[in-house]
């Protein structure tokens, strides 16, 4: 067996992705679970996550659909589907204090106003049945008492601000009268509306040409620089975020799987799920040779295998990989990596 480093330590110690520098982090999940009740049984949907955020900064989040991410989120955010999920453990500090712990009319307080969310799909998100300005504006309205012409006239200022061409003429339009990527502008007006402190995107290039999602990136980083606030950018395109993250936290069957910073994870991978990853990006070195794909299927979550979730699908594995759950282990003082063979997956070899 790999002789790594120890585990990650509990909360406290000085750590890049946690972000404890001896002042408490913008925004800290710690030791995340997340379970809904199902009629076959329970899907343990986050198990053990935690990671940080500070003000200015950029976290990404990577994996593929039904690794948690999104959970992760909507959990921060307090928006989970009761009465089937349940947090049975862990904390959600935001500035110090646990959301986990503060009555539904207190997390109303800071949902939207203080951390806000740009959900996946814009057409779903947005009313079809309202204007794109009347939902821009209830946001001036219900949080801070506007009258509807101030409230509209902010609107007008907001759809300005994320380039939506002939913002006033526009702002009786419904969510149809629009493309994709104009909606997503939308849904992007409607979360900095109220100035949060942390952005939570969620997927918001997914089904956007090539030329869009680069628009949408840059107009995200842009409202990061002119605000300071901390953004996590919940994605499973590694190409989406090299450009703009400042770390990256990569999640597999619920749990983190890596972490670093984000030049780390693209120059030397320590996790064979992050290497496969990197390794499916299309690249135009490549030109001609057959794309590459991580072998098997993700882990069923009502059936999770003994081990590592990710043995079944890992040129790694060796045979303590199917009975023994690898913790994250630390790799110097700047990443960790759950393989108990993280040293062979950095120097490439197998065992």
């Amino acid at each position: 067996m790999n002789q790594s480093t120890p585990p990650f330590p509990a909360w406290g110690i000085p750590d890049p992705v946690r972000g404890v520098t001896g002042t408490e982090p913008l925004l800290a999940v710690d030791d995340l679970h997340v379970e809904f009740a199902t009629r076959q049984g329970t899907v343990k949907a986050v198990n053990g996550v935690s990671y940080s955020l500070n003000p200015g900064e950029t976290l990404a989040v990577l994996g593929e659909s039904g690794s948690g991410k999104s959970v992760t989120a909507q959990a921060i955010m307090g928006i989970l589907d009761a009465p089937q999920a349940r947090i049975p453990r862990g904390r959600i500090r935001f500035r110090g204090t646990d959301l986990l712990r503060l009555k539904e009319d207190a997390r109303a307080q800071v949902r939207g106003r203080r951390i806000a969310m740009v959900f996946q799909d814009a057409l779903s998100a947005l009313n079809p049945v309202f204007t794109v300005g009347s939902q821009i504006a209830e946001m001036f309205r219900v949080h801070q008492g506007m009258s509807r012409r101030d409230a509209e006239a902010r609107a007008v200022e907001l759809m300005d601000r994320v380039r939506i061409p002939g913002a006033r003429q526009r702002l009786h339009d419904y969510p149809h009268q629009f493309s994709g990527g104009m909606r997503q502008r939308i849904m992007i007006a409607m979360a900095i509306a109220l100035d949060p402190e942390v952005l939570i995107a969620d997927e918001p290039t997914t089904a956007l040409d090539v030329t869009v999602q680069a628009q949408i990136m840059e107009l995200l980083a842009e409202v990061q620089r002119d605000s300071g606030m901390g953004m996590i950018l919940i994605t499973h395109d590694l190409g989406v975020v090299a450009d703009v993250a400042d770390k990256i936290v990569v999640m597999y069957g619920g749990r983190i799987v890596e972490n670093a910073l984000v030049h780390d994870v693209y120059r030397t991978p320590a996790h064979p799920y992050t290497k496969g990853l990197l390794e499916s990006i299309p690249r135009v070195d490549r030109k001609g040779r057959e794309l590459y794909a991580i072998s098997g299927t993700p882990p069923n979550l009502l059936d999770m295998p003994p081990g590592c979730a990710f043995a079944p699908r890992c040129p790694y594995r060796q045979d303590n990989c199917t009975t023994e759950a690898p913790p994250l282990y630390r790799i110097g003082s700047t990443r960790g990596s759950a393989c108990h063979y993280w040293r062979e997956v950095l120097d490439g070899s197998h065992g």
